[in-house]
């Protein structure tokens, strides 16, 4: 059986997983947290097989965040976000910052639990509602050009030169993109841009 901490600031939503896991024999909630906090020092302790994280965690940091944090501390576990929020650009970072998985709370029980096992077994999944075809972000020319040329580790400078505008246009594009894609980094734009295939053509 599969050992499964829940990270998710409502204790409703927690009883609710935890009703609906004794039903099921394939996992058991072995830990539960309410906060970043909490999540990685139970995570730490429990070393489970599978992390649970909802995105909104009633304070600054989100289960996003975390993501990053859970990996270092419990590399060995799978990481996934269930969430209300189905926003592609929030998918797409919860993917780039280490979750095997971005599942709608809306699916059915059972269709969480075979999703769930498909992680287990190796899989990155995403539940009906943000399936990975919603993840083609669509990016306009301009966009697709500042992508190409982070790709290509060209300066912000050279960049601009190269599109034919200002450094300080350069800059807000680019951080409209960023904020678009839910990225931190341009580092992360670039990855998500190979991963996605969003400069396939």
């Amino acid at each position: 059986m599969n050992r499964l901490v829940l990270i998710d600031d409502h204790h409703i939503v927690r009883e609710g997983f935890k009703r609906l896991f004794e039903t099921d024999d394939s996992f058991e909630v072995v830990g539960e947290a309410s906060n970043p906090e909490e999540a990685v020092e139970v995570c730490r302790r429990l070393t489970p097989d599978l992390i649970m994280v909802d995105i909104s965690l009633g304070g600054p940091k989100s289960g996003l965040d975390l993501l990053p944090e859970l990996a270092e501390v419990c590399p060995t576990s799978k990481r996934v976000v269930v969430s209300m929020h189905d926003d592609p650009a929030l998918v797409v970072r919860a993917l780039s910052q280490g979750a095997n998985g971005f599942i709608s709370k809306a699916e059915a029980p059972h269709v969480l639990v075979s999703l769930l096992g498909r992680v287990m077994e190796g899989e990155t999944v995403t539940s009906g509602d943000v399936r990975r075809s919603s993840l083609r972000v669509e990016l306009t020319d301009r966009e697709r050009d500042i992508v190409r040329g982070i790709i290509a580790d060209k300066p912000p400078k050279v960049i601009a030169y190269d599109l034919g505008i200002s450094d300080k246009t350069l800059y807000r594009q680019r951080a409209n993109l960023m904020e678009k894609l839910g990225a931190r980094t341009s580092s992360d734009v670039a990855r998500m841009a190979q991963e996605h295939g969003w400069l396939l053509d």
